[in-house]
């Protein structure tokens, strides 16, 4: 079987579906420092997206549990837009993954926007409140099975980039801490609306 570069999309709003996931030190870092961290659904296991294609549970465990190393290690980069690469450019990187896990069958997210050229277009790009997708990008093959494509045992996750077509519903990230420590009414009523659409 041939290996493609498979890569999927999820929808970045800065009224996401997180609670407040930053640490106190990083709580610290947007206050002191003017950081930049975004939370939310980075990927879904046994479901059926936008692209058409399923990537069952046993595979992102494995390279869930991969990718973390690179999170451990601070090398967990990603871009602004796909490239038609397996490599990451550092010369374009934007922000770092600094936290993974799953939630369910989601498999949560929380990254920090680098200060790198590309990562400041990303910054801009959020505090303009525009829509932006967070995006894995894989090589593995592919099969067909009762009208889905079935992502392969051979899947490796290589990254997650930030791109402008999101394709799953109800996967956001959201722009942590934006003024520490206020939860204003209208965060407590788009969080609650989001809890419902979760149980859906």
């Amino acid at each position: 079987m041939n290996k493609y570069l498979l890569t999927e999309y999820y929808e970045l709003c800065p009224n996401g579906i997180c609670d407040d996931l930053l640490t106190e030190e990083e709580k610290r870092m947007v206050r002191e420092d003017n950081a930049m961290f975004l939370t939310g659904v980075m990927q879904r296991a046994n479901h059926l997206n936008g692209n058409g294609r399923v990537y069952s549970r046993p595979i992102l465990e494995r390279e869930v549990d991969n990718y973390n190393k690179l999170v451990r290690e601070r090398r967990a980069l990603g871009e602004l837009d796909h490239p038609d690469s397996a490599v990451i450019n550092l010369a374009n990187a934007a922000h770092l993954v600094t936290e993974v896990w799953w939630d369910g069958d989601a498999v949560m997210g929380k990254v920090q926007i680098l200060n790198t050229p590309s990562g400041q277009i990303l910054r801009s790009l959020v505090e303009s409140g525009v829509k932006l997708g967070i995006s894995s990008r894989g090589m593995g093959s592919v099969h067909e099975s009762n009208g889905r494509t079935i992502v392969e045992d051979d899947f490796q996750l290589i990254c997650f980039d930030f791109v402008s077509e999101p394709s799953t519903t109800g996967a956001f990230m959201m722009q942590e801490n934006k003024q520490p420590n206020i939860i204003t009414k209208a965060d407590r009523i788009n969080r609650a609306l989001n809890d419902v659409l979760r149980e859906k």
